[in-house]
């Protein structure tokens, strides 16, 4: 999913900044963040020159994505922030990394003084879009609450515009406070959308958001997948990967595990209400 783009010129370059959200079995894995790509003309032609992808995963440059296609990784650990290191490396290297694309005659277009005063905008916009253009979800609760421990599962018939819907999970824990106190922030961890037409469920949908659609060819009931995932004992590894560690190391396991029957039975009642 690509949200709109801003584009700031530079002379004989441009620079084009846009959120992206990836989706597993949609594109290659679920992630989500921010793409800058280098347009120009070449050969007559307008092309992507560049992409930096500046995601909470795949963090890595492309040489020419549209003739060469050679990807590179950066390094999460030395390199850090993939959006500092991306303009870092334009503001330096740019002609260099134009030429090892193919685009020799851009490269020697090009003009650094402007594309450095450029480069603040992009910076800018990017940190932006970064925060701001991330997309996440908040769903409702569920109308079936099931308590356990620190966290709490919702059952919810969820119907929706366009004609898709079905049973959702959501797993819930309160991340500030207690159910006592004025201050309380209940944040829904995963959600599991046992929908109909589109299944999928997410890891953090209020921050990573990393999203996940079933193949329906292998996973023809993605209730009974949930289930089977949640008695395996795979919760605590899902939360710790959804980006809450000290919600999965005080999860009890065991009262999660004696919920499970009356969970499923309430789900397997909702469920046909979806048909």
């Amino acid at each position: 999913m690509k949200r709109g783009s801003s584009t700031i010129d530079a002379g004989a370059v441009s620079f084009t900044v846009r959120q992206e959200q990836w989706d597993g079995n949609i594109h290659s894995h679920p992630d989500q963040g921010v793409v800058i790509v280098v347009i120009g003309k070449t050969g007559g032609a307008e092309k992507t020159l560049l992409r930096f992808n500046c995601f909470d995963v795949e963090r890595s440059y492309i040489y020419g994505p549209e003739d060469k296609n050679k990807l590179c990784r950066m390094d999460p650990i030395v390199d850090g922030n993939p959006i500092g290191w991306s303009i870092r490396q334009l503001r330096a290297n740019l002609p260099k990394m134009l030429t090892a694309a193919g685009y020799e005659d851009t490269a020697s277009a090009v003009d650094m003084d402007l594309v450095g005063k450029k480069l603040d905008e992009v910076e800018a916009t990017a940190r932006e879009d970064a925060i701001s253009g991330r997309q996440t979800v908040k769903h409702n609760r569920g109308t079936d609450i099931f308590e356990a421990g620190n966290i709490r599962f919702g059952l919810e018939m969820r119907s929706l515009r366009d004609g898709d819907g079905g049973l959702a999970i959501h797993v819930m824990s309160d991340l500030v406070g207690t159910p006592t106190d004025p201050y309380t922030s209940e944040t829904e961890i995963l959600a599991f959308d046992c929908f109909r037409m589109a299944p999928h469920y997410h890891y953090g949908p209020r921050e990573k958001n990393h999203r996940i659609y079933w193949d329906k060819t292998l996973i023809p009931d993605p209730l009974e997948w949930t289930l089977d995932v949640l008695k395996a004992r795979k919760l605590r590894e899902m939360i710790d990967a959804a980006g809450y560690p000290g919600v999965a190391i005080n999860l009890d396991e065991d009262l999660v595990a004696s919920l499970l029957p009356a969970i499923e039975a309430k789900a397997r009642e909702m469920q046909p209400k979806a048909a």
